[in-house]
């Protein structure tokens, strides 16, 4: 199946002790809605380390995506896009599937790291004049989200295919951080901050 024009969105499924995950909740919210003429689909991604690269690929070959924004779940107080993928997972808690990678290669002989390929310094300011917070990471991590960035960075460039993709952190809901002093974004600010990014990267399509 293909579909032209397609915006790709995926987010994960909740993990650890959350019945809830961010990042796939604020990309639902944008399911099907349509943007300078390209149309959002979202999938939710499985948080099982031996499933994830297939899951991706498979959606971009399903939509023929135009552009691809993967996104995740963390703590911190603001949307952050990530600069850098690495070829490495290691986990602090075990994956979904109870698997925990220490230090292990994402692709085994594949390039060290990828850099996003959004146009972040253009999202940065879009979010800046809609008055939500946003910064730029180095760092993705070594876990689920940065193993997604670099499957998706990884077979793009494997596959010769030039769209705009990378990916973005969405923090916790504020039903996630309560008795704790972790900082939140509502789902409706998070929601609305997707649709700040796709709006700018339809634009440039």
């Amino acid at each position: 199946m293909t579909d032209e024009g397609v915006i790709l969105l995926t987010g994960f499924e909740p993990f650890g002790d959350s019945d809830v995950n961010p990042s796939i909740e604020a990309c639902r919210r944008l399911d099907g809605n349509t943007y300078n003429g390209f149309r959002v689909a979202v999938e939710e991604i499985p948080l099982r380390f031996h499933e994830i690269r297939k899951t991706i690929e498979g959606h971009i070959k399903k939509y023929d995506a135009k552009a691809v924004v993967c996104t995740g779940q963390a703590g911190g107080p603001a949307l952050t896009l990530e600069r850098v993928a690495i070829n490495i997972g290691s986990a602090r808690s075990p994956y979904n599937c109870g698997y925990k990678p220490l230090d292990e290669p994402l692709r085994e002989g594949g390039p060290v790291a990828y850099f996003t390929k959004l146009p972040f310094r253009l999202l940065l300011e879009r979010l800046k004049e809609a008055k939500i917070p946003s910064i730029l990471s180095n760092s993705a991590g070594t876990y689920g989200c940065n193993q997604i960035f670099y499957h998706l960075m990884d077979y793009l460039v494997r596959e010769g295919i030039d769209i705009p993709a990378g990916f973005i952190h969405i923090p916790l809901l504020p039903e996630q951080a309560l008795g704790g002093r972790a900082p939140s974004m509502t789902l409706d600010l998070s929601a609305r901050a997707m649709e700040v990014v796709v709006e700018a990267i339809s634009e440039l399509l």
